[in-house]
This record gives structure tokens, C-alpha cells and sequence, in this order.
């Protein structure tokens, strides 16, 4: 994930704002939303891979688009790429009259989701922005207060705080997942706000992946409780984003938050703080992310409880 993932362990104001309540339904992308060449700096598991939809330097002349004016767009969601992205916009625009560079990097104000342009297929956000204030996150500054979208179908659901959002939005958004199979929320929900009834929602669904998180010692007491409201979920279905490396943290207080994270019967995924600018960890922070974002190597022992 980019570093505008949400975390869920900052208190929540008292009152949730809502900029916009936007919650019908919005029909699939149409060829003319993605008749637009996208450059991407590298290669993630969001990036799409359609015809339209390159890596890096220009291809030679036949494995890209003849039309001079057919519109490109750079897309940039690491702060650490816009060099790249600076460089690929000046390369690309040898070929093409309508050049343009922007994305979540350069805190662009993103409009109404299109399935497929920036992101791949199957993946759907139906809110931006976020009522938090956690001090390791872009989203709330990039996006600023919560307000719903249309709905546009898709089982990877990438909202920063899906939670947040009005019941009536929620709902909407379940009933669309009604449809679908393996839903994933990888955008994550927030402990702090899942309640008995999104528990009563999630049955009426197919879900593959929940994801929450727990940034700081101080979430363990929201864990704690979303762990009870999920009770009965099996651990392979049940994932939390830990992050690790942020302010004073040491090294051995990341691995014990690990842990209990995993004895509380979540599968942890570790993510290294990466600010504006890429951070240089030492191997050993290398060595203890690699392990704790991959199950099959820390499932082999069982960690010590608290």
C-alpha cells in the first residue's frame, strides 16, 4: 500500500463531517473514460494492466498509440517517484501533444472514481478523505473531510474509512457487494468505528480479506474490541496493517506489537513508515517487515503472548 493508507489507531472526533453524501450507483467505466494512455513509474499490484496502461519509457513505434493527440497522463502515488514522474512526462511528450503528470504524490484533488483508468480493474472506491487526524498519513491532508461517491461496482473496496461514512452509504455499498464474490477491504476498517451491525452486514456478504490496523500501542484497546464483534471469523480471513518505524519506536517494541497482534488472531502485515522521502532502514527493520508481512514465514512458530 502507498503511505495515504489510512491508519486506524488515531481518537476519532466527536462528530463525523460530511462534505458530500454521494451514494447511488454509478455504471461501469465507459471506453471513452479509458481512452487516456496512463504512464505509471513502476509496476504495483494496483497498476491495470490494460493496452493502454504502460511502465516507464515510451515502447517503440507499433506497441503504443499512433495518435499524437490521444491524451497521457503520468500517474504518481509515491512522493519519492515525482522525479520519476517529471522525467517519464518530458519522455512521453516527444510522442504525444497532451502531457500532463499529477496523481496522490502531488496532493491532487481527486474527483469521482473511474474503474480501471489509475487502478485495476475490480477495485472500487466509493468515499475519499477521512475525519482522522494521524500524524503518519496523507490521506486526510491530500483529500481532507469525508464525502461519499457513486457507487461503482468492484470487490477490492480501497476506501481510507469506509466506516466513516453515513449508514445509508454503508449499506449501499454492501448491497452492491451483494454481487460479488471474494470481496476484499483492503482499505481497511476502522476498529475504532466497526460496530454489531457492519458485523451483521458482513454475513450478507462474501468476503475473502478484513482489514484493520493497529498502528500504535494505544490501538490496542479498539483491536481488542473489534477482535470481540468478529469473533467466529476465521484468522485467515482476519488482516491488520501494522505500521512500524514511526517517531521513537524501537526496533524490539515493533516486534512485540506484532506479536499480539497475531495472538489476537489476526494475520499481521508490517509496513515500514515512509514519509515524503523514501527512509533508509537498517537490515534488521529490513529482515522484521519481510517476515511479518508474509504468513508463511511467521505462521512456522508461534509467538509468546502478553
Amino acid at each position: 500500500m502507498s503511505p495515504a493508507r489510512l491508519a486506524k489507531g488515531c481518537n476519532t472526533p466527536a462528530a463525523h463531517a460530511v462534505v458530500a453524501d454521494r451514494h447511488e450507483a454509478r455504471p461501469e467505466s465507459t471506453p471513452e473514460e479509458l481512452a487516456v494512455i496512463r504512464v505509471f513509474p513502476r509496476r504495483t499490484k494496483w497498476t491495470p494492466t490494460d493496452e493502454l496502461a504502460f511502465i516507464g519509457e515510451p515502447p517503440l513505434n507499433g506497441f503504443r498509440p499512433a495518435d499524437r493527440k490521444m491524451p497521457c497522463a503520468v500517474s504518481c502515488t509515491f512522493t519519492w517517484d515525482i522525479s520519476e514522474a517529471k522525467r517519464l512526462a518530458q519522455s512521453w511528450s516527444r510522442f504525444y501533444d497532451h502531457v500532463s503528470w499529477g496523481g496522490p504524490a502531488r496532493d491532487d484533488d481527486s474527483g469521482d472514481f473511474v474503474a480501471g483508468r489509475f487502478i485495476k480493474l475490480g477495485v472500487t472506491i466509493t468515499s475519499r478523505g477521512c475525519l482522522k487526524r494521524c500524524p503518519w498519513c496523507f490521506a486526510w491532508r491530500r483529500e481532507g473531510e469525508i464525502r461519499t461517491l457513486p457507487i461503482v461496482p468492484g470487490r477490492i473496496v480501497q476506501d481510507n474509512n469506509l466506516l466513516a461514512c453515513p449508514r445509508r452509504h454503508v449499506e449501499a455499498v454492501f448491497d452492491m457487494l451483494a454481487g460479488q464474490r471474494a470481496v476484499v477491504f483492503s482499505g481497511g476498517l476502522d476498529a475504532d468505528l466497526l460496530s454489531d451491525w457492519h458485523r451483521e452486514l458482513l454475513e450478507t456478504i462474501r468476503y475473502s480479506e478484513i482489514w484493520l490496523a493497529c498502528d500504535r500501542r494505544g490501538s490496542k484497546s479498539s483491536l481488542i474490541r473489534a477482535a470481540g464483534i468478529l469473533a467466529g471469523i476465521s484468522t485467515e480471513k482476519l488482516r491488520c496493517y501494522v505500521l512500524i518505524g514511526f517517531g521513537e519506536e524501537s526496533l524490539s517494541e515493533a516486534r512485540r506489537r506484532l506479536e499480539w497482534v497475531y495472538s489476537l488472531g489476526f494475520l499481521p502485515f508490517a509496513q515500514l513508515y515512509r514519509g515524503m522521502k523514501a527512509v533508509a532502514y537498517l537490515p534488521e527493520w529490513r529482515a522484521l517487515a519481510r517476515k511479518w508481512s508474509r504468513p508463511a514465514l511467521y505462521r512456522t512458530k508461534e509467538p509468546a503472548r502478553d
